[in-house]
């Protein structure tokens, strides 16, 4: 399992809004954005537009779930932002591991 960060400032998560390439599906919005140095680092986020505290964390953490079980085949210096969408609230982590990795191979994240 690679080990990645965390983004926590607002700077990091609006360079991979603006710079970064992003990847849409109805249950997930991706933004990749390829750096130096400095290893793995995600951000997940979630609107006012998805529900309440309760809806937003759940999903927040199935997407940080649904992360953790592809990390071992992540390579490279990336910034990696997800945006969880209102039809998130209705999915397992299983079901956002299928479509993170389809978005993640693409932008070349993934091994």
């Amino acid at each position: 399992m690679t080990k990645y960060k965390i983004i926590k400032q607002n700077y990091e998560f609006r360079r991979a809004y603006n710079r970064g390439k992003s990847f849409v599906s109805p249950y997930l919005v991706t933004y990749c954005f390829k750096k130096k140095y400095g290893g793995i680092k995600i951000g997940v986020t979630s609107g006012k537009k998805i529900g309440k505290a309760v809806v937003r964390n759940r999903c927040r953490r199935v997407i940080r779930e649904a992360f953790r079980s592809l990390s071992a085949e992540a390579r490279g210096n990336w910034d990696i932002v997800f945006v969880a969408r209102t039809a998130t609230v209705y999915k397992k982590s299983t079901e956002i591991a299928v479509i993170m990795r389809n978005q993640l191979r693409e932008a070349g994240v993934l091994s």
